[in-house]
Order: structure tokens, then sequence, then C-alpha cells
């Protein structure tokens, strides 16, 4: 590292540090998949999947059984939810901007809490494939609605008896996990 040309002053010296570029911690089981998004005169289209039986082609094992859309108000936190036994995978459109929050809530996992944060959206087109005991949630870091379609493995059930879906507070890793970073 390459000394500086000058002396900080005390205020600075004790303020400043370095930005850590290193690569964040990976949650296993997470997938993201990079999609093209065709453009011509008339606007884009982005091919979500092909599937042969329910089948995600360029998601290995993972078999659609529901497809949901949901909205997200401005400013708004959906979080956390957290499945037993079913897969998320998460789309938001490119025009939208979603702070996605993943933490890995399984006992005995190489990943054992473990947390990830990225944006969806943000003129990217992704998936995020979201295996079962990784708890996730997202907040629309836009002014308008955010959309989010995402397909599951398993039907969802409303039923307490049967249904696949658990909560954890939306604060359960601190409140500033939702804020931008800034600096």
């Amino acid at each position: 590292m390459r000394a500086m040309d000058f002396e900080l002053n005390d205020r600075a010296r004790e303020a400043f540090s370095r930005q850590d570029y290193a690569p964040a911690p990976r949650i296993d089981g997470i997938q993201v998949v990079e999609l093209t998004r065709f453009h011509d005169d008339g606007g884009s289209i982005t091919e979500l999947g092909r599937f042969a039986s329910g089948l995600h082609a360029q998601l290995e094992g993972f078999e659609a059984r529901q497809i949901n859309f949901s909205e997200v108000e401005p400013g708004a936190i959906k979080a956390y939810h957290m499945h037993s036994r079913q897969t998320d995978v998460w789309f938001v459109p490119p025009t939208d901007k979603l702070l996605v929050v993943l933490h890995d809530c399984r006992a005995g996992s190489p990943t054992e809490n473990v947390t990830m944060r990225l944006v969806l959206g943000d003129g990217r087109s992704r998936l995020l494939r979201i295996p079962p005991g990784v708890a996730h949630g997202c907040r629309n870091l836009r002014g308008e609605v955010g959309r989010l379609i995402y397909f599951v493995d398993l039907q969802f059930s409303a039923d307490p008896q049967t249904t696949d879906e658990g909560r954890l507070p939306w604060d359960f890793l601190g409140p500033d996990i939702w804020e931008v970073v800034r600096g």
C-alpha cells in the first residue's frame, strides 16, 4: 500500500477506513442466474425460464408448481419468511429495485448464520433461487410500487396444519440491515 503524500488531521485519522472489496460470503444453495434481456425499437423481452414438465432448464432440480405476483409499496419491508420444504425463485423486473436480505437459519449448514444482501431489478434481469431454511425478505428502494414474480415448488396452503411458511420479526437481524449503505 502506498503512503499518503500528506498527513491526515486527528479527526479524519480517527474516522478513516478502507472499503472492503472482497466478495461477500455466499449462502450455500443460493443461486443467481443472469438472464438475457432482448431490446428492439419497440421495447424488450426477458425469458424467465423454459420448462419441461415443470422443470426449469436453468435451475437444476427445480420444478415449478405455482407462479405468484406480488407488489411492494414504496419503502415497505416485507420480511422475514422462511419455508421448511419450499424453494422460491424470485424475479424483480429491471425497472424496479428491491433490496433482498437472506439469512441461513439451517442448523449445521456450512453457511449457518451467514447473511447476504443483494439488489434485484435496478436495470438487471436475474433469477434468485432461495432454498428451504433460508429466511428472506425485501425492501422496495424506489418511490413507486415494486413488483416481484416468483416461482415455487410447492403449492401454497393457508391451513395452519399444512402451511410451509413461517415468519421471523422484520428486525430479526437488526433494523439497520434494511438501510442503504452510505459511503
